[in-house]
């Protein structure tokens, strides 16, 4: 198990920090830190400030994901999903949430709206090559299998 440094902003000590919801789950809920509600309307998204900052270890990523319960009740996901947040950002993490559905969502203070998963970060080097090795689907791309 590896540590995370966390720090919450001032005036969000009401927010609760991220968690595991159960002993099994991958992800730590996230919690809205806005000041007043806010309404995001059907095809829209607005950035939605969590009220914390994190020292993720070099070697590691945050992934920032979509609450599964959020998406299938009401049609709200997260844009640039899933976000990274690198091991040398120390700034606040936020969210963009878009309104997939066809009625407004309204954002509340304290509102579960994302995970958080920590990853390992493997580097690679890249090697300039004139050709790849053949395998049997080739070039084949989106939907080379049929449907």
């Amino acid at each position: 198990m590896i540590e995370i440094k966390i720090h919450r902003l001032d005036d969000n000590y009401d927010i609760p920090l991220p968690r595991y919801m159960s002993s099994g789950a991958s992800g730590m809920d996230l919690y809205a830190a806005v000041t007043e509600p806010v309404t995001i309307q059907p095809k829209n998204f607005d950035i939605i400030p969590l009220g914390i900052k994190i020292a993720v270890p070099d070697g590691y990523e945050a992934q920032i994901r979509p609450r599964s319960g959020l998406a299938a009740r009401n049609g709200i996901g997260l844009l640039n999903s899933p976000g990274t947040i690198d091991s040398d950002y120390r700034g606040e993490i936020k969210v963009i949430m878009f309104n997939f559905g066809d009625k407004p969502f309204t954002i509340n203070r304290g509102d579960r709206i994302a995970q958080m998963i920590i990853a390992q970060v493997i580097k690679v080097r890249l090697m300039k090559t004139d050709d790849l090795d053949d395998t049997q689907r080739g070039s084949g791309g989106f939907g080379h299998t049929g449907v």
